[in-house]
């Protein structure tokens, strides 16, 4: 019917049901009214109209469509050596402006990348004769509207302009009708067919639960006679899940949705189209125009959004005069969007049947054998699978080349071969000033060489110490340093023969160092009688002292000098001790600040404690307020 009325020149709109060759419809029209040189050579053309511009433009709004209209006008043209050029995204440019550049008869492409092309004048649209939309209502849709728009714009305004689409709602016509004249509405039927639908397709529509769909979609994949078989999804990240589950579960299946390279994509169809994968899941991209021979089920894993894309899904099969059937599975959140699907098309399955991967009728209406389980047994995996075929380098754009293919094992250890081996020690950093070694860094070094130099081998370790980062000392008016420092003054040990004998005697004498945190208020006077008998026991027994102060408060000044010189006296012999005694070992007994009004309760258990430690070296405690008389006994002790 469309035939005669193309190939005039009249502009049509043609609808029909899917799998009843709209594609050589208009194609067969478009290549008759291409000239090319073989028409010149038999007369039926002048000369001049001979030209390396396209001549015929058809605009599809997926790229897979566009690769398959391609070569189905690339099949019929083969005869008339027509030049045909498919335009998409999702690849390098520089093939197609090299193909643009030789010369093109017909163009076949998507409407971003035609614009791209057209704007970086590589493209030149002057020169068409006919315009033909595919997938008409997909088209001129809200999301394509304004490109298609721009294309008409570029085209001559005398033309011929061709819409074909399975559906066709009155208000597409009626948009249509502002860039075609006078068209003639074809609407090809069969006198048999009453539904929306061919007739040789069975349906199948069950209430099925979310976590029991993969059980029910590999047992539905098990059905006696089942051929290749399609799988629609509504998300991209569901397809991609359920095609790795049927992975798992034993069936050869691919993936076709967005979040894929076109690499992927155009490899994941050829292996479908090739037989290497039996199972193919995709989301709508896949859903218009695609025709794949031997489709025999068609699974709506979710329920579609609205019913012209319930007819394209189901239309994937049953094409051509063959027979399929299409099975659709309806969550409980899905069945009002369900319910207006079913009353648009006129079906008869508004309430759909509960229906699990267990359910008897199941079996029986898909004719599933009984027992059969969720996963392929190994006698029946016969095909190759989606990697065995080979994934063409598209250059494609956006650096998604290698997304959705898993790299052979020997690709991984070539990958590793390659990487070179290193050949040299990694450079060590140093922290320096300026570029230069830190002053701090280079005085250590310098005292650390002169150190070992002069101290024997085995005592190396001990005699050296690492340097310690510098604190910070929070003081009042600037507390003497002096005091802190008068403990470690070298003295010859010869000034105390007493000692040296004990330290030889006692060779792991323990110096015991008391440092006495601030003390609260009012405990001082307490501390006072309990810290001089210490003093008292320790002296006849030539124990060393170090008085170590931290803090002193204000008005306090004066009288801790008396009590600091016998402490540097008595605490001369500590370098000695050293010397000779290399393994004495040092404790620290750090005393934490008391409570208010514990310390009476706490000096009868002190003062054992201070003279069962006879070996050790008590550090004095400085009271407060009680200097004079401290001072006084200490000097009686000395006497003695």
């Amino acid at each position: 019917m469309t035939l005669p009325v193309a190939l005039s020149g009249s502009d049509v709109i043609g609808q029909a049901k899917t799998g009843t060759g709209k594609t050589l419809g208009f194609g067969l029209p478009l290549l008759e009214r291409v000239t090319v040189p073989a028409d010149v050579e038999a007369g039926r053309a002048a000369p001049e109209k001979l030209t390396d511009a396209p001549q015929a433009l058809v605009v599809v709004p997926t790229r897979e469509l566009c690769t398959q209209v391609t070569n189905d006008l690339l099949t019929a043209g083969k005869v008339r050596n027509v030049r045909v050029l498919a335009i998409y995204g999702g690849r390098a440019y520089e093939p197609q402006v090299e193909a643009l550049k030789k010369g093109v008869d017909v163009i076949v492409g998507t409407p971003g990348r035609l614009l791209d092309l057209a704007g970086q004048r590589k493209l030149d649209l002057s020169h068409i004769r006919s315009l033909v939309l595919d997938e008409a209502d997909e088209m001129l849709d809200l999301g394509f509207l304004p490109d298609v728009e721009k294309i008409i714009n570029m085209l001559p305004a005398k033309r011929q302009t061709m819409l074909f689409s399975a559906t066709m709602p009155g208000a597409v016509i009626g948009l249509a009708r502002r860039y075609m004249s006078q068209p003639t509405h074809i609407r090809a039927t069969a006198p048999d067919d009453e539904g929306a639908t061919v007739a040789n397709i069975t349906q199948r529509v069950y209430r099925a639960h979310s976590m029991d769909k993969p059980e029910m979609v590999s047992r539905i994949l098990q059905a006696n006679g089942r051929g290749l078989a399609m799988i629609f999804c509504r998300t991209k990240r569901t397809a991609a899940d359920i095609a790795e589950q049927l992975e798992r579960r034993g069936f050869a299946s691919g993936a076709v949705h967005g979040d894929l390279g076109q690499g992927a994509r155009e490899q994941a169809l050829r292996a479908f189209r090739n037989g290497k994968v039996d199972v193919l899941v995709c989301t709508d991209v896949a859903a218009r125009g695609i025709d794949v021979d031997g489709v025999t089920h068609v699974i709506n894993y979710q329920s579609p959004e609205d019913e012209k894309t319930y007819l394209h899904r189901v239309g994937r099969t049953g094409r051509a005069g063959k027979t399929g059937t299409a099975v659709t599975l309806v969550d409980w959140d899905d069945i009002p969007r369900w319910q207006l699907i079913n009353k648009a098309l006129d079906l008869k399955f508004n309430d759909p049947v509960e229906t699990y991967s267990t359910s008897p009728h199941l079996y029986e209406e898909l004719d599933i054998p009984a027992g059969t389980k969720g996963v392929l047994p190994r006698a029946e995996r016969t095909r190759a699978g989606l990697y065995a075929e080979v994934m063409e380098d598209l250059g494609e754009t956006g650096g998604r080349s290698s997304r959705g293919r898993r790299p052979e094992r020997n690709e991984r250890n070539e990958r590793t071969e390659e990487r070179p081996e290193r050949t040299r020690t990694p450079r060590q950093r140093r922290r320096t000033r300026g570029g230069a070694p830190s002053a701090e860094g280079a005085s250590a070094a310098a005292a650390t060489a002169a150190t070992t130099a002069a101290v024997p081998a085995q005592e190396t370790a001990e005699a050296v110490e690492p340097r310690t980062p510098r604190r910070r000392r929070r003081t009042r008016s600037g507390a003497s340093a002096a005091a802190v420092a008068a403990p470690v003054t070298p003295v010859a040990p010869a000034a105390v023969p007493v000692t040296v004998e004990q330290t030889e005697a006692a060779p792991q004498a323990e110096v015991a160092e008391v440092v006495e945190t601030r003390p609260r208020r009012r405990t001082r006077k307490a501390a006072g009688p309990a810290t001089a008998p210490a003093v008292e026991t320790a002296a006849p027994e030539a124990v060393v002292e170090a008085v170590v102060e931290t803090k002193p408060r204000r008005r306090t000044r004066k009288t801790a000098e008396p009590a600091t010189a016998p402490a540097a006296e008595t605490a001369t012999p500590v370098v000695a001790n050293a010397e000779v005694a290399p393994q004495a070992e040092t404790a620290e007994v750090v005393e934490t600040r008391p409570r208010r009004r514990t310390r009476k309760a706490a000096e009868p258990a002190t003062a054992p404690a201070v003279e069962t430690a006879a070996p050790e070296a008590v550090a004095e405690t400085k009271p407060r307020r009680t200097r004079k008389t401290a001072a006084a006994k200490t000097a009686a002790a000395t006497d003695t």
